[in-house]
């Protein structure tokens, strides 16, 4: 454990291999991970599930995903779609092969 870690007082607490009540937050993330990627591709090799990984993570679920535990929010703040009022629309743009999408608001 590092030092950074006992200087300030948290504890290491080992958790039993495969163990969800031990560890509810990778837990979580790997049923969301599952339920919201997994079960609708059929990866192909190792490389395969790397870039879909990527693509899920950097363009979907830090960026567009809304999440319970920040109010609806996203881990990276962003522009939300607000109503238009001057004439701009509601762009969706397709992620992780068009499973997933982020949208954005575009002058008309």
């Amino acid at each position: 454990m590092g030092r950074f870690l006992v200087g300030t007082g948290i504890a290491e607490v080992k958790t039993a291999h495969r163990c969800p009540w031990q560890n509810p937050f990778v837990e979580r993330y790997g049923g969301t991970l599952r339920r919201e990627l997994l079960d609708h591709v059929m990866v192909l090799n190792e490389e395969h599930l790397k870039r879909l990984l990527k693509e899920f993570i950097e363009e979907y679920y830090h960026l567009a995903r809304p999440h319970q535990g920040l109010h609806g929010d996203t881990p990276v703040p962003s522009a939300k779609p607000e109503p238009a009022a001057d004439g701009s629309r509601l762009v969706s743009i397709p992620v992780v092969g068009g499973l997933h999408h982020r949208y954005i608001r575009v002058a008309a």
